[in-house]
Parts: structure tokens; C-alpha cells; sequence
């Protein structure tokens, strides 16, 4: 973007050198091409204003088009899809073999950027078994994960090497079992394990909705404290989106965002302007001098 541009030839961009900034690339945004090509560019203006970019990837739109070529139930509980073993297969081949390359393909029309990777490479990302419940009642989600433990090694090194890494949420659990993890929990996780300044959710929506769907007026801004609250009422779609944000401010991540990832340009604006609609959660301690947006600039030893 232009403005991007500007400001970092005026050198307003210093601050954010060397700063990690895992996004979750999913939603409208993955299946609408003009989408995905902004989205792609996004991430190179990141790069190229020297923060460091991590891309995590769902890929839920284009699982359920191949389970319904398939002939495959698509089923979701607790705003998760459940994944039986049949499944978990097509999980795999899509996420890698399909959203993964192309995401990648994109990125690296601007340059030999983009390298892909799973949450099972290098034992990056370790996970077991996902309990879940709906009205107090556990259910049986399948082959669904929950992240116990990341290794970021590998992603540091792609990161060192001024790559952009792009990762599917797979990851092999304690059981030697394969698991599919929740796209939003991924990110936040690895945004935790990198020590990043922020996290990004792009979403199909204008934000996290303070009384939907009687009012579409949106939440700006909110603690943890105020996010853990509302947590149990949200929406099963939203639900993982905030968990994850939720668990990333309160292990050490500056902020996160969620975006409305069907505006053009949305991550370039949330990142570097004070400006860009959507919802932000910042920690506790932070409520009194966080602004929607902001990065903390970098303060050198």
C-alpha cells in the first residue's frame, strides 16, 4: 500500500523492526481471489517494513466442499468440525496439499518469500485429544486437538533466514496420533511460543459483537478480564476465535486483533494504524494506556 510505503521510506516504521506478528488467515478471505491476492500482499508490506510475519492458515470452506464431493458428513459441535479418521485424511490433504501451496504461491509472486510447513514438521507443534461440550454435556469431536506444547525452533530459523513462514494446523499428538487443530488456536499458540507482539484474526465478521444479533454495534476494545466474561455467551463460531485471543494476551502477546478479513487491506491497516475497525484484547494490566491497534515500539537494551 501506498501509505505503507510513505512511511517507511520517512522512517515512521523503525519501530516495528524485528517485531513478530502471527496472522490467521482464514474466513471470506480464502475463497474470494481479489481477497487472497491483497491478502498475499499484505503480508510481503509487513516483511518488507521489517516486522516479521507468520502465517497460519485454516482452510474450513475448502475441506467441506471435498467432504461433500465425498459424500462425507459435514458436522461441527462446540463451533469445531468433528473429524473422524476418514476425515482427518482429507483434513491433511487440503490443508496441506491445496490452501497450504496456494497461500504460498501468492506470497511468493512478490519474491522467494513463503516457505510452508506443518504443526507436525520438526515436532513444532504437540497436541492431545480436545474435550468439548455443548449445554454442560461432553461430545465426541473426534480427531480434534488441543495444543500442549510448541517448539518454535523451526520457525525461528525460517524467520532468521528473512522467510515468511506459512503453517497448517496439523499436529501429531502425545499418542502418536494425528490431530486436526482449530486454525485460531494454532496462531495463538505460536504467537505465544515466538514471543509475538501481535496476533491477528481475520473473520468474516465486523468484530466481536456486543449484543448480536439484536445490535450490530461492535466491541472496540477489551481486557482479558472482560473478554473471559463474555467468553461462555459467545457464538460457537466466534467462540474459538476469542478463546485463542484470550489465551494469547494472557500468556505474554502485546495484543490481538480480530479483523473483518473481507475489507481489502485489513491487515496492513490493524497492524500499522490506529484507525482499522474490529476488536481488540489487550491484557489486564494494559487497560489503562492500550490503543485499539498499536504496536509498542521497540526498546533497544
Amino acid at each position: 500500500m501506498r501509505a505503507v510505503e510513505a512511511r517507511a521510506a520517512c522512517g515512521e516504521l523503525e519501530a516495528f523492526q524485528g517485531r513478530t506478528v502471527v496472522i490467521k488467515f482464514g474466513g471470506n478471505a480464502m475463497v474470494d481471489e481479489d481477497l487472497k491476492r491483497t491478502f498475499a500482499q499484505d503480508v510481503v508490506e509487513l516483511w518488507r517494513a521489517g516486522l516479521r510475519p507468520v502465517v497460519v492458515h485454516g482452510g474450513g470452506p475448502q475441506i467441506s466442499a471435498l467432504l461433500d464431493r465425498l459424500d462425507l458428513e459435514v458436522r461441527f459441535e462446540a463451533g469445531l468440525r468433528v473429524t473422524t479418521p476418514e476425515i482427518m485424511d482429507v483434513v491433511r490433504m487440503v490443508l496441506t496439499g491445496q490452501v497450504q501451496r496456494e497461500l504460498v504461491g501468492l506470497i511468493n509472486l512478490h519474491g522467494p518469500f513463503a516457505v510452508g510447513m506443518t504443526g507436525e514438521d520438526a515436532h513444532t507443534m504437540t497436541a492431545v485429544r480436545r474435550a468439548a461440550w455443548v449445554d454442560g454435556e461432553p461430545v465426541d469431536i473426534g480427531l480434534v486437538g488441543d495444543i500442549v506444547e510448541v517448539n518454535p525452533d523451526t520457525v525461528q530459523a525460517l524467520l532468521g533466514q528473512g522467510r515468511i513462514p506459512v503453517v497448517s494446523p496439523v499436529a501429531r499428538g502425545t499418542d502418536g496420533q494425528v490431530y486436526n487443530i482449530n486454525a485460531d488456536l494454532a496462531a495463538s499458540a505460536l504467537a505465544v511460543a515466538l514471543d509475538a507482539e501481535k496476533l491477528v484474526m481475520l473473520t468474516d465478521v465486523e468484530g466481536l459483537y456486543a449484543n448480536w444479533p439484536h445490535s450490530p454495534e461492535v466491541i472496540e476494545h477489551l481486557t482479558a478480564g472482560e473478554l473471559e466474561k463474555l467468553l461462555p455467551e459467545l457464538a460457537s463460531g466466534m467462540l474459538p476465535k476469542m478463546e485463542g485471543c484470550l489465551r494469547a494476551v494472557q500468556a505474554g502477546v502485546r495484543m490481538a486483533h480480530v479483523l473483518d478479513g473481507r475489507v481489502p487491506h485489513s491487515v496492513v491497516r490493524g497492524v500499522f494504524t490506529h484507525d482499522s475497525s474490529g476488536t481488540t484484547v489487550v491484557p489486564d494490566q494494559e487497560q489503562g494506556d492500550a490503543r485499539p491497534s498499536a504496536m509498542r515500539p521497540v526498546v533497544e537494551d
